[in-house]
């Protein structure tokens, strides 16, 4: 099933260069253009789009106008494009998925179409789970199903989560297997991705790692740490309350108090022995 796409830009040579872009990957199909925030708000309610690239500078209606006008119930993903940085922040309270840079990179663009997929996948389950709970909501009677608990659990044991990272180094982009991960650690804005022996840098944020993360595989640790569950070796406590966990590869990290029990309780599901 293919992905549907609509794109707004003022600039026809912007457009011609994203369509053709998309052309090469064959799950997105641009269904319609617009040139302005007007037509984008008609096209967008004719086509019902997956997902909108969406130009934020334009006259008259900006980006930014074209998504406050669009019903909360009715609104696709969406990527914002701009030529200024500085928007970023207005765009991700716009409740944008992404936002690309113009020119816009090959390499970046890779980044946003895999999160695309992403979306695209984890709403069509939660549209889905929703369904389905209405359905058990009407034969069950009023105030005998708790729709918004059971769907909780529903959606999160069907989520299907990353198994490759995608960075970017230089010209090439990297797919990283999520099991040759070790761990993860903050570097300021950046993430370092620490895998078979080798670092990668990757611009993220904690947060929006372990939302593409298995959590049953991969845990906080600490305020700035991701561990994979599946590399360690030993837990040793240290004199503070805190422990230290030391992996198949020697490396040793801290343990907050405050993820000791969590960590502790899946390192046991997993039947890790310790020394």
């Amino acid at each position: 099933m293919k992905i549907r796409v609509v794109l707004v830009d003022d600039e026809r040579l912007a457009r011609r260069g994203l369509e053709l872009r998309l052309a090469c990957a064959d799950d997105f199909e641009v269904v319609g253009e617009c040139e302005n925030g007007r037509d984008a708000l008609q096209r967008i309610a004719e086509l019902a789009p997956d997902v909108v690239f969406l130009d934020i500078q334009m006259p008259g209606m900006t980006g930014l106008d074209v998504v406050a006008h669009i019903p909360q119930d009715q609104l696709p993903i969406i990527v914002f494009i701009t030529a200024y940085d500085r928007y970023a922040i207005e765009a991700f309270n716009a409740r944008a998925l992404d936002y690309l840079l113009k020119p816009v990179d090959d390499e970046r663009l890779v980044q946003t179409l895999d999160r695309v997929r992403r979306a695209v996948q984890d709403r069509d389950t939660l549209g889905r789970h929703e369904r389905m709970l209405a359905v058990l909501a009407d034969l069950s009677g009023a105030g005998e199903l708790d729709p918004e608990a059971l769907l909780d659990r529903v959606t999160s044991a069907n989520r299907r989560y990353s198994e490759l990272l995608t960075i970017r180094t230089g010209r090439e982009v990297l797919r990283i297997p999520c099991g040759e991960i070790d761990w993860i650690d903050a570097a300021g804005d950046y993430m370092c991705i620490h895998a078979d022996g080798k670092t990668h840098v990757l611009r993220a944020t904690m947060k929006q790692l372990e939302s593409e993360l298995d959590p049953d595989i991969f845990q906080r640790i600490h305020r700035s740490a991701i561990v994979n569950l599946s590399r360690v070796r030993k837990l040793r406590p240290h004199s503070n309350g805190e422990y230290f966990l030391t992996l198949a590869n020697g490396q040793e990290l801290k343990l907050s108090r405050s993820n000791r029990d969590k960590v502790e309780l899946l390192l046991h599901r997993r039947n890790r022995p310790f020394t």
